[in-house]
Parts: structure tokens; sequence; C-alpha cells
């Protein structure tokens, strides 16, 4: 069957008559007529969900990606239209397309998990927004005049406004606004310092060093405080390097064990 456009039938001027083509297609049973006939009327009523997509570039998804959506809803509204309910096939499809787009932007878009109803919020302020600055050109509208617009309280109109921020992120290789050296806003972003770990490891160890023996504790300072070798820190005590390896090792171990059974007595008490 041959698909034809009559001119003026619809709102959409090439919106295509399938009325025959639907009638046939509730007739056939699954075979490959019915396959064929059905994406046929597809892609008749193609041009209609292209033109529904482009409604709502610049939102953050590009043209092609909505088309797709909508050629989605498209083909849901050609498997679901009932003929014999008596309606125009237009007027089922469009829903169905942009509720398809709408559904899209609101399961994959948001930057953040936004409850539906501050969703709703955040298109009415966009909407009346929108509106307000075409009615007074020049003039950026208050919340005040989105809320008297949009018939909404302002505190609703804050959340609508707060709500547009979650919509998209922004890079953290964006420039800070204002700034004037490429100041990124990664470059605010703090990081781990391992300082503060060499300070509570320090405090840990402290109560073990004060109960070891005089020479030991200065054997350890000279060491890993001032850095001297050990052949310098024998010299300067008056014994063997090979005396001094001896104590330092001897030291360290009985630190370590005694910090180690200190924290793990403390994790004890704790739990």
């Amino acid at each position: 069957m041959r698909i034809t456009v009559k001119a003026k039938q619809h709102p959409h001027d090439d919106a295509p008559d399938t009325g025959e083509a639907f009638e046939r297609l509730c007739g056939l049973s699954d075979c490959p007529e019915r396959q064929a006939l059905r994406d046929e009327i597809v892609r008749s009523w193609l041009p209609m969900a292209e033109r529904i997509a482009r409604r709502y570039r610049g939102r953050g998804e590009s043209v092609e990606d909505l088309c797709q959506v909508a050629a989605l809803g498209l083909v849901k509204a050609v498997d679901r239209y009932e003929p014999e309910r008596g309606y125009a096939f237009e007027s089922y499809a469009i829903p169905t397309i942009t509720g398809e787009i709408k559904r899209h932007f609101r399961d994959h878009m948001w930057v953040l998990h936004v409850p539906r109803r501050v969703q709703d919020l955040r298109n009415r302020v966009r909407v009346a927004a929108k509106e307000i600055s075409q009615e007074t050109p020049g003039h950026g509208p208050t919340v005040a005049d989105i809320a008297e617009h949009a018939h909404l309280s302002e505190e609703d109109v804050r959340v609508g406004l707060e709500a547009m921020d979650s919509f998209t992120a922004l890079s953290l290789d964006a420039e800070v606004a204002g700034s004037e050296d490429g100041y990124a806003l990664g470059d605010a972003l703090g990081e781990s310092d391992s300082g503060y770990d060499l300070i509570v490891d320090r405090e840990a160890v402290k109560p073990c060093l004060r109960s070891l023996p005089e020479r030991e504790r200065a054997i350890l300072y000279l060491r890993y405080f001032r850095g001297m070798t050990q052949s310098r820190i024998a010299h300067q005590l008056g014994i063997s390097q090979m005396h001094v390896s001896r104590l330092l090792s001897g030291c360290c171990a009985r630190v370590r064990e005694e910090a180690l059974a200190t924290s793990a007595a403390e994790s004890t008490d704790r739990g």
C-alpha cells in the first residue's frame, strides 16, 4: 500500500495519511508483510518525531540522541495505537513521543537524584523565567516575578532555581569565574596530607620512647632526628658501629611491638 501525504489534513503540514495503513495493519497477523507495513508507517511519521525532538535541543542532550529517543517513542505509539477507538494517530503519537523524551531527561540527564516534584518545579520556573524575559527584554526576572507568573510560592521558586544546578555539572577543568591565571575548580580541591599520619605515629610511639634506656634514646635521636650515620654515632658514643647497628635494630623492634600492642588494646576497649 502506498502512503500519501494530504496537505493541511493535520496540524503538521507533512503528516502522512496512514488511516488505511493502520486498518490493514490491525488485520494482519505476525508476518513479514505486517512488519514491512509497520516499518513504512514509522518512516512516514519520522519527520514529525524529529520535529518534536528539536523542541528540546539546548538542554544538555545532542539533537541526534533526542531524535533517537523520539523515534523510540514513535515506534511505541505505532505498536500501541488502536484505530477502532476513533481518535487520530497524531493525537496519540505526539503525547507518546513527548513523554518518551521527558522520561529520557528525567532518568538519564540529571547529575543528582532529584524528586519528581522538584523536577516539575524546575521546569515551571525555567519556562516562567523565559517568558518573563521575552516580555520584558533586558530585565532579569526576580524570584517574586517568577512566583507571580508561575503561580508558585517564592520558596518553591527558590527550590526550582536550585534544582537547575542539579541538571548539569561543571567539569573539574572548568576555569573559576573571575580567574585570570587559568585557576580551575580541580585546583581548589583538597588532598590527603601524609603529615597528619606522621603526627599520629609520633604521638603513638612517644610513651615507648620514654621507656627506653638513655643511651638507646640518644642513638635513635642522633640517627633519625639528626641524620647521623651509624659510624659517626659510634665514634661519638665510643662504641663500635656494629654495636650501634644492633642497638638500633633492637630499639626499633621494641618500639614497634609496644606501639602495636597499645593500638590493639585501645581498639579492644573501644569495641
